[in-house]
């Protein structure tokens, strides 16, 4: 997508939210400790692999890395499970919400109360989703490479597209080839700036500027939940409303 997007525009806001990096990481943590169920070696566990590429996109340090590995290896996650949640905020924005959780009727009961009270609706699992592509995503600094090597070198590593600006470049993938795509492009222009397995919008909606306030206070509700490990939406919101908002 070209020029800020809501898809850019929620990446950079979650990004001025990721200073609470304690929040952040225990998060990761998390989602690396599930996968981490499956077996410790990232070579012969896929979803570890990922999980771990992800921490590595938001800078986790390696000895929080391999702390989660043990905690998933040591049992201590016997109980979690992965949960989706469907339903549309204010503006008639769709909304996914990922869950990782110990307790299925707590997350399911926070969850609903924080939409009802920012003006959204939680909807039935498949009321939203199919308004969303599951890819992997990267973010590199326009830093990095100017464009034309930029895509080039995504094109060879397995992305499927590759768009660049003044800011930065994103590339977007299969979910399954994520791993060897993030590595490949690691091993050529260092650690992406971001990096995981995303929602992306297929199509965008734009908001007026009363219901963008409503909507982000909605969605950094959300974030703000232990048990909420990502936040998807398909809203778009001119830039110098962002700025309002954000000031």
């Amino acid at each position: 997508m070209a020029g800020h997007s809501k898809f850019k525009n929620i990446m950079h806001r979650k990004g001025a939210q990721d200073k609470k990096r304690a929040k952040v990481f225990a998060k990761l943590g998390k989602e690396i400790s599930i996968a981490a169920r499956a077996g410790e070696d990232p070579g012969f566990n896929p979803a570890l692999r990922l999980a771990i590429a992800n921490a590595r996109g938001q800078n986790m340090p390696n000895d929080n890395i391999k702390r989660a590995i043990q905690k998933g290896v040591g049992g201590d996650t016997d109980n979690f499970e992965e949960i989706r949640y469907e339903g549309y905020g204010p503006g008639g924005i769709a909304i996914i919400v990922e869950i990782l959780t110990d307790n299925r009727n707590r997350a399911a009961s926070e969850v609903r109360s924080t939409f009802s009270k920012n003006g959204g609706n939680l909807g039935e699992t498949g009321s939203v989703a199919f308004m969303f592509d599951r890819v992997g995503q990267l973010v590199f600094p326009a830093d990095k490479a100017d464009a034309d090597a930029m895509f080039e070198a995504g094109l060879e590593a397995g992305a499927s597209d590759v768009e660049s600006d003044d800011e930065s470049h994103t590339l977007i993938c299969d979910p399954n080839d994520f791993a060897d795509v993030r590595d490949a492009l690691a091993e050529k222009f260092g650690d992406p700036e971001s990096a995981g397995l995303e929602w992306k919008p297929q199509n965008l909606i734009a908001v007026d500027e009363d219901a963008a306030g409503t909507l982000l206070k909605l969605i950094e509700a959300l974030e703000d939940n232990d048990d909420v490990q990502a936040v998807s939406a398909n809203f778009d919101i001119p830039d110098d409303v962002m700025e309002r908002l954000s000031a």
